[in-house]
């Protein structure tokens, strides 16, 4: 899920400070040395490993961060907006919920279903 945000950002030349959830560094970590050996340049993919309320924090109130953008909890995501709009930062916000959907009464049921399922764990790791 995070190279559906780190691309765009690297298309559009801007360097990345990715931190992932604490329970999950490894992918991350993996993910930038792939990175470093394909040839980037150092310091445009960087990974900051830690907890959302010390490592996490620091990023977003750090001065030299244009953009957050941040996948979880709606707790959390409030936290981030008040302190992106403090800082008149831009933010990104996917908050809460799993894969929601709108099924209109003319629809086919089974595709549906099937449509619906598959939202929900077509990231399922």
């Amino acid at each position: 899920m995070a190279v559906w945000k780190i691309v765009p950002a690297l298309a559009c030349g801007c360097t990345i400070v990715l931190k992932p959830a604490e329970e999950t560094p490894l992918t991350a970590i993996r993910l930038a040395e792939l990175a470093h050996e394909a040839g980037f340049p150092a310091g445009v993919f960087n990974v900051v490993t830690g907890r959302g309320e010390t490592a996490g924090a620091a990023l977003v109130k750090h001065l030299l961060v244009n953009k957050v953008t941040f996948t979880g909890s709606k707790e959390v995501g409030h936290i981030i907006g008040r302190q992106c709009a403090d800082d008149l930062k831009r933010a990104s916000l996917e908050l809460g919920g799993k894969s929601p959907v709108i099924v209109l009464y003319d629809c086919d049921p089974r595709k549906a279903i099937e449509g619906a399922a598959g939202a929900i764990f077509f990231n399922h790791g």
